[in-house]
Formats: structure tokens, C-alpha cells, sequence
């Protein structure tokens, strides 16, 4: 298993499935769904139980998708909506991502006609292998409140709001969102959550883990219960993204160079500039429509073209 240490290029062995890669390819078999329970239940802090998948618009299954972004969407047995999101690649508007993901989810998962009392809880985990923001933390949970403007109070539910939604506060009404920035982790594994922050950082889980779902994942995320054909897409999966990474990094070096040599403002303009180019170079050897591409990067298809 391939360990990032900055550029994202060094090897570490392992014996285990990457995260991402398991969230595509098996844990949205129902035999599996224990590993994801496993994680959400440690992530939320309640028992989680999935009580199907359903399907998610953005989970595509082109070559490029496979190494960029993953996610999956879940319903728990009380009817709420979990979108889980792994992302790769640096996103500038991922805040904003975010935002429409949960919009969407809130008017899709509603029938025309029903009142707003329907509207659906849902939980925004956001797996995010880059850095995103600016904060000390590895972990980071959002939500919603209204606070007053004067006397500084917290608005509460009354008692017949709180019997008829059954939740305590107005915040568990709205969506929740939730940002695990995996490559920040470089320390002992000192809670559940951070063994699985661990394995989804290194790809390892150690053998004193004891987070719910981690047994499970020893037992059917292993690297050899997978065919040789699997095997053979799973590491041109690692490789992909090593050289994303390895891409994203030298660009930015790039770019802080000529920041200071032309000026910070217009180097750091121009290394954004190239990282979009180097992306839709990637997805171009891909093979992937010209049109895609300039979605993802911004880019004209004549630009694109020129590449």
C-alpha cells in the first residue's frame, strides 16, 4: 500500500484494501455494509444501521472518477440519508460542493406534495486526501443554529416540536456535515475514530484496533482475497494517484517559485492555471469526453484541444 509523506510517492507495504478503493469495488455489497456501519457509528457517536443504498448521480464509473472521487450514498434505519464523499483531488469550491450535495439530497429524497415536515435528516462525511481550509484539526463537524442577535440564546424547539420530530434541538433538523482531513494525521492512534483515521491514511490497521467495523475490515478487506485481475486495476489505482498527488505538488512548488520571482499573486494564479491544465492532460490520456473534462477543470474544449 502506497503511504503519502508529503509528495505522495513513498511505498509502504500492507495487507489491506485502500478505503476509497473498498467504498467503489466492495462495501456496497450488503455482506460489507458492516464496515461501514462500523465507521459511521464511531464517526456520529450513535449505532448506525444501513438499510440500503440508493443511488447517488455524482458516483460515476469512468477511469478517471475511479482515482478522483468516490461516494455513496446510504439510508440508516431511521430514514436518514448519509452521503459519504472520498475526494483526491484538491477542489478550491469543495466547501461549496458540499453545500449543493446536501441541498440536492434534501429536495430529491422528497415526494411533490408532501409537507416540510418530510424533509429527510441527512449527514454530509466528507473524506478529503488534500488540504482543505485552514485549521489545526483533523476532524471538523458542522451544523446548524440560530443564535440571538442580542441576547445571545440559542433557539429551542418547543415541547410539541421535539415529541412530533422526536430530536431535542433545531440543529438535528438540518443537515450535519462532517470533514476527516486524512493526510493531517501523523500520530498515534489514540481513539477509534483516529484507527480509522490510521487506515484510511496508510492504508494499515493495527493489530491492537479495536473501532467498531476495523474487525471486519481485517476479515474482508484483504489484499489477498482479491483475483489477480483485481489486483492489477487496484494498483494501477494507487498508481494514478501518486502521480496526481506527485502532479498537484510539483505544480504548487512551481507555483510558489514564480510567486516569488514575479510576484506572489499572479505565480500562485498561474500554478492553479497549470494544475488544471496538468488534470485534463491526465483525463485527456484517458480518453475521457472533452466536454467532461472542461466541467471538471473550467477550461474551453478549445484550450483543451491544444494540450
Amino acid at each position: 500500500m502506497k503511504k503519502e509523506n508529503g509528495k505522495g510517492d513513498e511505498l509502504m507495504a500492507s495487507n489491506y484494501i485502500r478505503f476509497d478503493w473498498a467504498m467503489k469495488r466492495l462495501l456496497r455489497n450488503k455482506a460489507n455494509f458492516a464496515v461501514l456501519e462500523g465507521f459511521l457509528t464511531t464517526l456520529l457517536n450513535e449505532k448506525i444501521v444501513i438499510q440500503k443504498l440508493l443511488e447517488s448521480e455524482s458516483n460515476q464509473e469512468d477511469e478517471f472518477d475511479k482515482y478522483n472521487r468516490v461516494d455513496m450514498l446510504a439510508e440508516n434505519s431511521k430514514g436518514e440519508l448519509i452521503l459519504i464523499e472520498v475526494q483526491n483531488n484538491n477542489e478550491y469550491a469543495y466547501f461549496q460542493r458540499m453545500l449543493f450535495g446536501t441541498s440536492k439530497l434534501v429536495t430529491e429524497y422528497i415526494n411533490r406534495g408532501e409537507g416540510y415536515d418530510k424533509v429527510r435528516k441527512v449527514y454530509s462525511v466528507n473524506i478529503v486526501y488534500f488540504s482543505l481550509g485552514s485549521g489545526k484539526d483533523i476532524v471538523y463537524h458542522g451544523k446548524t443554529e440560530f443564535r440571538g442577535i442580542h441576547q445571545g440564546d440559542v433557539l429551542e424547539l418547543t415541547p410539541f416540536q421535539k415529541q412530533t420530530f422526536k430530536v431535542d434541538s433545531v440543529s438535528q433538523l438540518y443537515p450535519e456535515y462532517y470533514i476527516l482531513k486524512v493526510n493531517d494525521f501523523n500520530q498515534v492512534a489514540r481513539s477509534p475514530l483516529e484507527e480509522w483515521i490510521y487506515y484510511m491514511n496508510t492504508g494499515d490497521i493495527p493489530d491492537g484496533a479495536t473501532a467498531p467495523g476495523l474487525d471486519e475490515a481485517r476479515q474482508r478487506l484483504k489484499l489477498d482475497k482479491m483475483t489477480k485481475e483485481e489486483l492489477s486495476a487496484y494498483y494501477r489505482h494507487l498508481d494514478n494517484i501518486v502521480i496526481l498527488r506527485d502532479n498537484i505538488y510539483t505544480e504548487r512548488a512551481e507555483g510558489r517559485a514564480e510567486g516569488h520571482a514575479e510576484g506572489r499573486a499572479e505565480g500562485l494564479m498561474e500554478g492553479r492555471m497549470e494544475e488544471k491544465r496538468e488534470m485534463a492532460r491526465n483525463m485527456k490520456s484517458l480518453n475521457i469526453p472533452l466536454d467532461t473534462i472542461s466541467q471538471v477543470t473550467g477550461l474551453s474544449i478549445e484550450e483543451i484541444k491544444s494540450l
